[in-house]
């Protein structure tokens, strides 16, 4: 099992970080793409089949990617827009199916901002921050689930919520933290920059979001039954159980090079 997530990660890695490196429209089909799929798995996992309602919010989510480097602002408009009008989408298809659970229509419509907040974050982290700030971003993500795993496998102890993940502890939080705050002050380094602390003290804290965005993402599974959101990604199941802490941690970053003009505070 564990073979085969390296291996998953050594073959989706490069390319992900070449479109990333080399921006729109590159980075930008890559997000219409995974806005595609996990528009389809995020329906998927709260059991809500995927009729008209489904290929709608699936065109959404890739035009959300695809637009939000030129119209950032007018796409997170069309996503405040079109959130009540996939639920009464999805009133009328539940009405006509009669089969979904009380819970699929509100989940799912919960899954625009859900989806489409962060891939806005993304796109627009690669066009005003460069790619310098998307890969920190990468990098701090990636180290805490690295670190979370290690340590969390390596030293047990007390788990962190046992009633949405049995295997989740304190010592994994910890060590993911602490990957983060190494990550983010190594990769700055690497850079050429000399970190302030505050962004070597933001890498554990984005930690900590990451991680709160995949026990939203665990519990979600829980809620409807579900092992994994897909079976995409050989060893991790879907895009969203891989991606789960970036979506989570996107929005804080976009808001930092907002007020930062540019970069995390490292590079303008």
């Amino acid at each position: 099992m564990l073979k085969t997530r390296i291996l998953s990660a050594l073959v989706l890695a490069p390319p992900v970080l070449a479109a990333a490196f080399f921006g729109s429209p590159w980075f930008d089909a890559l997000a219409a793409l995974a806005g595609a799929l996990m528009a389809w798995e995020w329906i998927r996992l709260c059991r809500g089949g995927f009729g008209l309602t489904g290929w709608t919010m699936a065109a959404l989510m890739a035009l959300t990617g695809a637009l939000a480097t030129r119209f950032p602002l007018d796409v997170l408009l069309g996503l405040a827009l079109a959130t009540p009008m996939i639920r009464l989408a999805m009133a009328g298809e539940d009405r006509l199916r009669g089969g979904m659970e009380e819970e699929g229509p509100w989940w799912i419509t919960a899954g625009v901002p859900y989806l489409g907040l962060p891939l806005v974050a993304l796109v627009w982290i690669r066009g005003e921050g460069g790619w310098e700030t998307l890969f920190w971003l990468l990098a701090v993500v990636w180290a805490t689930d690295i670190g979370a795993y290690a340590c969390g496998r390596t030293l047990g102890g007390p788990l962190l919520a046992p009633r949405i993940s049995p295997k989740k502890t304190w010592s994994g939080l910890l060590g993911g933290m602490g990957s983060a705050a190494l990550a983010g002050w190594g990769l700055a380094l690497a850079f050429g920059y000399a970190p302030p602390l505050w962004v070597i003290l933001f890498a554990p804290g984005l930690a900590v979001i990451a991680q709160a965005g995949d026990l939203f993402e665990s519990s979600m599974k829980r809620r409807f039954n579900v092992k994994d959101s897909s079976n995409l990604i050989p060893g991790h199941g879907g895009l969203l159980d891989r991606v789960d802490g970036l979506l989570a941690a996107a929005p804080p970053v976009a808001c930092v090079v907002a007020l930062q003009g540019g970069g995390i505070g490292l590079w303008q």
